[in-house]
């Protein structure tokens, strides 16, 4: 179902779904120096790969990793002229990228293999994209209010922010199946007016969970494709991961369809506790977020993984051995996808390993670690695209978290 192959620096799977062929591409520069040239060879290298897959033109999203803040308006002056009006959905992730390069570009195309489809572009911020009777909108990136001080009310209106975003394009945020949130200084302490209305200091990605949790009241996401079985909560899959801007960047995915067409089930990991039942001692407010968001039709399904770290119940494991803990992540990601944890979920006759993973994203707190984390990562996942971050975590004692898509079809 997933070709892979990686060669000369870019990993891509082709995934053909629904009449339409997925292509999945991540690109690390392999000559240059500047900053100006390796931004061009890695989108050279991603143009040929959607090209040659019979996909050219139609890239709908991207995610543009790059070391420097300073260096933020000369890559998107330059990805803005590679791609004039054909401009991808672009989210711009200050991460430095581990193998040391200036940039590295992650990127998804649609081709026709065959059904109909269509693709509307708004520019950097958005592209809505309709095939096989489900409309998909990209979006991003979106920022605070300006006039936003602290860090819950720079939160929360992000997420006002996406919710105008989607609305101006038909869609509302009851559509949302996938977030990322990049949050400066992520671990870092704020003061803040606590429950008591006395000031005291609370970890910057406990503000934006509380704001997270403060927005998404009374939001009822994807109820109507829900199957009526699943009684559980229902959020977005979600990563929440450090970056070096100083402030907050989101994006998100949301979908759209004839309820009936398509069924979206959120997916918890039976190793972990749900994130939105986490306890008070790790923040005043949980993570609202599921673990997975499965896009299922009748033959086969679309799995978004959300970032997922070295937990399991609620406690970090193996806090300072990085080997094990990025064997854990995996553990988690396997039983996460397991043909029992799917079935558990109304999702039966579908089975997925790692082997069924299309591309992930490996976020790595300390550089040192990159080799370490590769190598484990290349060992047990094969070939496929990868990004590899140096980026905090939410919490001091996890080194890496993994997020990523996987597709399975339904057994007989």
């Amino acid at each position: 179902m997933i070709r892979k192959k990686s060669h000369d620096g870019v990993g891509y799977s082709v995934v053909d779904l629904h009449g339409v062929s997925h292509i999945l591409a991540a690109a690390v520069p392999v000559s240059g120096h500047t900053t100006t040239e390796q931004t061009h060879d890695a989108l050279g290298t991603i143009q040929d790969v959607i090209d040659n897959e019979g996909a050219a033109g139609r890239i709908v999203s991207q995610s543009v990793f790059y070391r420097d803040p300073a260096d933020h308006d000369l890559i998107r002056g330059l990805i803005r002229d590679f791609y004039g009006e054909a401009m991808p959905a672009t989210t711009f992730i200050c991460q430095p990228p581990c193998c040391q390069n200036h940039v590295s570009i992650e990127a998804l195309g649609v081709g026709r293999v065959g059904q109909p489809f269509e693709i509307h572009r708004y520019g950097e911020k958005c592209v809505v994209a309709r095939h096989a009777g489900v409309t998909w909108y990209h979006c991003g990136p979106v920022t605070p209010r300006p006039s936003a001080a602290s860090v819950y009310d720079r939160s929360y209106s992000t997420f006002e922010r996406l919710g105008r975003m989607l609305r101006s394009k038909g869609a509302r945020f009851e559509n949302v199946i996938r977030t990322w949130l990049y949050q400066g200084n992520i671990v870092g302490m704020e003061e803040v007016i606590g429950e008591d209305e006395a000031p005291c200091q609370r970890q910057r990605y406990q503000e934006l969970n509380r704001a997270r949790c403060d927005f998404y009241r009374g939001v009822t996401f994807t109820r109507q494709w829900t199957p009526p079985a699943y009684r559980g909560a229902i959020y977005p899959a979600s990563t929440g991961i450090g970056s070096d801007n100083g402030d907050l960047v989101a994006s998100c995915i949301a979908v759209d369809g004839t309820p009936g067409a398509f069924a979206i089930t959120p997916l918890e990991n039976p190793q972990q506790t749900s994130a939105f039942d986490y306890g008070e001692c790790y923040g005043p407010k949980s993570p609202k977020f599921a673990r997975a968001m499965a896009v299922a039709g009748a033959e086969a399904a679309t799995i978004f993984i959300s970032g997922t770290a070295s937990i399991t119940h609620s406690e970090t494991q193996w806090p300072r051995d990085v080997a094990r803990q990025t064997h854990q992540t995996l553990d988690n990601i396997a039983a996460l996808i397991s043909e029992r944890n799917l079935a558990r979920h109304s999702l039966p006759r579908m089975a997925a390993t790692l082997e069924d993973l299309a591309c992930v994203r490996v976020y790595i707190k300390r550089q040192e670690d990159y080799e370490a984390v590769r190598a484990v990562c290349e060992a047990r996942l094969g070939e496929l695209p990868a990004v590899y971050a140096k980026a905090d975590v939410c919490r001091d004692d996890l080194l890496v978290e993994v997020e990523g898509m996987a597709f399975v079809r339904r057994h007989e």
